[in-house]
C-alpha cells in the first residue's frame, strides 16, 4: 500500500471534512461523505479539491 494507514487516519476531505479511504486501485482517496477522489502520485496524496474527480468519471 502506498499510503501508511497512519495517514489514512488523519487525512480527511478538505471539502467536506469527512474521512477518506484508499480506492480499490490504490491510486486514489474517496471520500465518504461527498465521493471526491484525490489522487495519489507518486505516494503522497493530494488532496486539493481541483485535483479530485467525481467517482466513476470525470
Amino acid at each position: 500500500m502506498a499510503v501508511s494507514p497512519e495517514l489514512l487516519e488523519i487525512l480527511i476531505c478538505p471539502a467536506c471534512k469527512a474521512k477518506v479511504q484508499l480506492t480499490s486501485d490504490g491510486q486514489g482517496l474517496r471520500c465518504v461523505g461527498c465521493g471526491l477522489v484525490y489522487p495519489v502520485r507518486d505516494d503522497i496524496p493530494v488532496m486539493l479539491v481541483d485535483e479530485a474527480r467525481r467517482e466513476g468519471g470525470s
